[in-house]
């Protein structure tokens, strides 16, 4: 008799062509090749199968818990996820699935990795954010990374106590122009979420992102995202586009998902010149550091820039600096409030 592992091999092979209700197609497969097992067994090995199939194969069972944040796959084939106890392995994948689930993910976006184009970045249907790095990039194996997008009612408070909250709203309300800094899964997009919803409700909101995560609860609201070029090089779309095409939609104010390239010399001159209550993200080890990495990537993307004019430019812009620490039990909270004045 076939072990469970070489049926749920043989049924997903058998299904991955099939186009119909996959439950219903595995379990009469199996009652074909399998009759004397129990129905929950039927049951249990069709799913398997199926995940085996569907999008995101055996991430999938991962992906449905809700608690789950992020699933990643690394080059040795270790499945890793994250929730809300922390970082944890949760099994082994052979680099073969981990290949096929990759296909699958990127097929339906049109989106293509290869020994040319090693590195993927895209968002799924569901908002939820996959990074793909294939060889030579990562020359060991394929590796995933998928982001889960879950939108909560967030609040501030979630961030810190009493003052901290009176602090944050009052730099919405005086139309402070703020950035939230801070390190990888600080929380920086949460907070400016969280943020947003202190915004009066009939203002409007223009978002830029490299992904769309943020959810800001507004009525009035666009929402743009860049796009990277075709594989022959055409039909890309950058955030400094973006950036420069959201001030022409009347924002009463600009909400730009993290600054990492040349559009930060077009966000920041929009702060000094009207846009006032603009928000963004940054990654930095604190607050000054987030003013210095702005000014350094002025002077990066815009030759002729010193970087004491790219600080003052940025003095200029930015009001405010609110920055997040993670602690390791996953905490979030704002460390520091650092206010900037022109210099």
């Amino acid at each position: 008799m076939s072990t469970p592992e070489a049926l749920t091999r043989s049924l997903a092979h058998q299904l991955r062509d099939e186009r119909s209700d996959l439950l219903t197609s595995a379990k009469v497969h199996l009652r074909r090749v399998a009759p004397f097992l129990r129905n929950d067994e039927h049951e249990e090995l069709a799913r398997r199968a199926i995940s085996q199939v569907t999008r995101a194969g055996a991430l999938e069972n991962w992906l449905a818990d809700p608690s789950v944040k992020e699933v990643m796959v690394n080059a040795d084939g270790s499945v890793f996820i994250e929730d809300d106890t922390g970082m944890r392995q949760v099994g082994m994948l052979p680099i073969e699935e981990t290949r096929l689930i990759i296909e699958r993910i990127l097929l339906p976006l049109s989106r293509q990795v290869d020994r040319l184009h090693p590195v993927v970045n895209a968002r799924l249907d569901d908002g939820s954010r996959v990074c793909v790095i294939v060889p030579p990039a990562s020359p060991l194996g394929p590796c995933l990374a998928i982001r889960r997008f879950v939108v909560n009612d967030v609040s501030p408070n979630l961030f810190g106590d009493d003052t901290t909250v009176t602090q944050l709203r009052g730099l919405i309300d005086q139309r402070v122009n703020v950035v939230v800094s801070g390190r990888a899964s600080a929380g920086k997009t949460t907070l400016v979420n969280a943020m947003c919803r202190l915004i009066p409700s009939h203002e409007r909101m223009v978002t830029v992102e490299d992904t769309l995560e943020l959810d800001t609860g507004l009525c009035n609201v666009v929402r743009l995202e860049s796009q990277p070029p075709s594989i022959e090089g055409s039909g890309g779309v950058t955030l400094q586009h973006l950036v420069r095409a959201a001030l022409r939609l009347r924002p009463d104010r600009l909400v730009v998902g993290e600054v990492r390239g040349a559009e930060v010399f077009d966000m920041l001159e929009a702060m000094t010149t009207g846009h006032d209550g603009s928000l963004t993200t940054c990654h930095a080890n604190s607050a000054r550091d987030a003013i210095d990495r702005l000014a350094a990537l002025v002077v990066r993307h815009h030759h002729g820039w010193s970087i004491d004019d790219a600080r003052h430019l940025v003095s200029t812009g930015v009001g405010a600096v609110v920055h997040l620490e993670r602690s390791p039990s996953g905490e979030r909270r704002v460390a520091e409030i650092h206010r900037v004045y022109s210099s």
